[in-house]
């Protein structure tokens, strides 16, 4: 009996514990992290807060959303690596495969890819906010929401358009 569970915690040591230690680690790190985004956020916002139609606390919103998804993502991508070189796999074959899948998604998303540096861009120079009296292409009307790809307007007659922030070229805001 004893050499059973000698057995059992020389194999719980090994890679066992090791996997549940970078587990434990990458969901601190990721608390820990966004943590710290939500309070610099909030404070960035409690300095900026002037009431209903306040762009820069609507941009602060947006871009710690965009800090905590890109945060979440990294952290796990790094702990799945780390777990799966501690289950014996070779990630040297696996990078490879994942880098040329890279480059033909890239190649296929790259409206995505441009929405989202337009959506980007658009929320760094403060071209128009949720609220503001917009014409974008064909369409005018309200701004309803804006987003990291795209921008959600209701016209005149009700209709909830979509846009993507890829294919706004040109803006007219009356509220500005």
């Amino acid at each position: 009996m004893n050499s059973v569970i000698g057995q059992f915690i020389d194999w719980f040591s090994g890679a066992p514990l090791r996997i549940a230690t970078v587990l434990v680690i990458a969901l601190i790190v990721r608390f820990s992290a966004n943590r710290a985004i939500i309070r610099s956020m909030n404070k960035l916002i409690a300095k900026t807060d002037r009431g209903t139609e306040n762009r820069a606390a609507e941009r602060a919103r947006t871009i710690g959303a965009l800090l905590r998804s890109s945060v979440n993502a990294l952290t796990f991508i790094v702990a799945g690596a780390m777990v799966l070189d501690q289950l014996g796999l070779n990630l040297g074959p696996l990078l490879t495969s994942a880098g040329v899948v890279g480059v033909a998604l890239g190649l296929g998303a790259q409206t995505i890819v441009r929405d989202i540096l337009s959506g980007l861009s658009m929320l760094i120079e403060d071209q128009y906010g949720v609220g503001d009296r917009v014409q974008l292409l064909e369409v005018s009307g309200v701004v309803v929401n804006v987003g990291m790809r795209i921008t959600t307007i209701r016209d005149e007659n009700g209709v909830l358009w979509y846009l993507r922030n890829g294919e706004i070229l040109k803006v007219g805001n009356h509220s500005q």
